[in-house]
């Protein structure tokens, strides 16, 4: 069965950091809770599933930011969707916490994680969606943290 095309990211932060997890594959890449669509789940049920089954965190206080990217499909990832599917749709969502918490990570999932700075989340990115998300939440903050840096 193909993955559907329209996926979720939920960047995670408490006060100025935010968490990253490291995908088991491929190896080294960091990026924030993220996951497809099932058939006949909502943008929001998807958001509120991932969370769960990637960290353990609940979904109160989640917030739907509004952005929508549309990307296409990377070769590492092109094989999980059908043949004539070039492009994935992705809406944004965030979860503020007061403090940092420790995820529970699924580990043929992810690996690892990291609350970092966000700026330094920013840098250890490897999506550009993922990057354009802390820098829309923090912004002139993180312009202002690379000019002392």
């Amino acid at each position: 069965m193909f993955k559907i095309p329209e996926s979720i990211l939920v960047m995670i932060y408490a006060g100025q950091q935010v968490l990253l997890l490291e995908r088991a594959q491929p190896e080294g890449f960091w990026q924030s809770v993220t996951g497809s669509l099932e058939p006949g789940e909502s943008w929001r049920e998807a958001a509120v599933r991932e969370l769960r089954e990637e960290t353990g965190f609940a979904a109160e206080g989640l917030v739907d930011t509004g952005v929508r990217n549309r990307f296409p499909i990377v070769p590492p990832w092109r094989e999980r969707y059908a043949p004539e599917v070039a492009f994935n749709e992705e809406r944004i969502f965030t979860l503020a916490l007061p403090e940092p918490q420790v995820p529970q990570l699924r580990h043929q999932e992810h690996v690892n994680f990291a609350w970092l700075p966000a700026v330094e989340a920013a840098r250890r990115t490897g999506s550009w969606t993922n990057r354009d998300a802390i820098y829309r939440h923090f912004g002139a903050r993180l312009d202002a943290q690379q000019a002392a840096s």
